[in-house]
C-alpha cells in the first residue's frame, strides 16, 4: 500500500515538474517574442525619433514628387482643351446662325426654337470652360503638400474634369442646334445627320476619361473613410 502511494506521489510530481517546465518554455518564448517587437519598434521608431507618420512620409517621399508631375501635366494639359472651348464659345456667342438685321441688331432667327437652344447651350459652354480653367489654374498653382493629396487635389481635379465635360456636350449641343437654325426647312437630313456625328466627341470622353475620373472620384470622396474607426456597438 506505502508502495502504490509513494508510486503516486512520484508520477504526479513528475507531472508537475513537466507541466512547470512547460510552462516556464512558453513564457520565456513569449518573452523573446516580445522583446524581438520591442527592439523592431525601438529599431524603427523610438530609436530615430520617429512617429509611424513620419517613417511613411520619410520612405514614400518619391510619391509626394511623382504624384505632383502628374498632376501637374494632366491640369495643364486639360486647361488647353477648356481654353480652347471658352474662346471658341465667346467668338459663337457674337456670330448667331443666320445674322442679324442691319438696322435693328436684331437676330433674324429670334423667334426660332433652335437659335434659344443654341445661345442657352453656348452660354452653358462659356460658363463651364471658364470655370474649368480656373480649377486647372488652381491645382497648378496648388502647395502640393502632402497632405493636399489627401482630398483637396483630387476633388479639384475631378470638379475639372467634370465641368470641362459639361462644356464639351454643350459645345456639341449648340454646334448642332446652329444648322437645325439654318437647314432646317430646306435640308432636314443634313441637321440630323451633323448632330449624329457630333455625339462622337462626346462618347470619345467618356469612354477615354472614366477611368480617370472614377479613380480620382474614389480617391477624392472614399479616403475620408479610410482612417476611421468602426464605431458599431458589439455588446448590449
Amino acid at each position: 500500500m506505502c508502495n502504490l502511494l509513494n508510486d503516486a506521489f512520484e508520477a504526479e510530481g513528475e507531472d508537475g515538474m513537466n507541466v512547470h517546465e512547460n510552462a516556464s518554455n512558453t513564457s520565456k518564448e513569449t518573452k523573446n517574442k516580445g522583446s524581438n517587437f520591442d527592439d523592431l519598434v525601438n529599431d524603427d521608431v523610438l530609436m530615430e525619433g520617429k512617429i509611424p507618420e513620419d517613417l511613411f512620409t520619410s520612405k514614400h517621399a518619391d510619391l509626394v514628387t511623382k504624384a505632383e508631375v502628374w498632376m501637374k501635366d494632366t491640369a495643364s494639359h486639360c486647361m488647353v482643351v477648356a481654353t480652347l472651348i471658352a474662346t471658341i464659345a465667346f467668338a459663337a456667342a457674337f456670330t448667331l446662325p443666320g445674322g442679324y438685321n442691319q438696322d435693328t441688331g436684331i437676330p433674324f432667327f429670334r423667334k426660332e426654337p433652335s437659335l434659344i437652344v443654341f445661345v442657352i447651350s453656348d452660354a452653358i459652354s462659356l460658363i463651364t470652360s471658364s470655370t474649368s480653367v480656373l480649377i486647372f489654374l488652381s491645382i497648378l498653382t496648388s502647395r502640393y503638400a502632402e497632405v493636399d493629396f489627401l482630398e483637396l487635389l483630387p476633388k479639384k481635379l475631378v470638379n475639372g474634369l467634370a465641368t470641362l465635360f459639361v462644356s464639351i456636350v454643350t459645345m456639341m449641343v449648340a454646334f448642332s442646334a446652329s444648322f437645325f437654325v439654318l437647314y432646317n426647312k430646306k435640308l432636314e437630313w443634313m441637321p440630323v445627320s451633323i448632330t449624329s456625328v457630333a455625339g462622337i466627341p462626346v462618347i470619345l470622353y467618356v469612354t477615354l476619361q472614366y477611368q480617370l475620373f472614377r479613380d480620382v472620384f474614389k480617391s477624392a470622396y472614399s479616403s475620408r473613410n479610410l482612417f476611421k474607426r468602426n464605431r458599431r456597438v458589439l455588446y448590449y
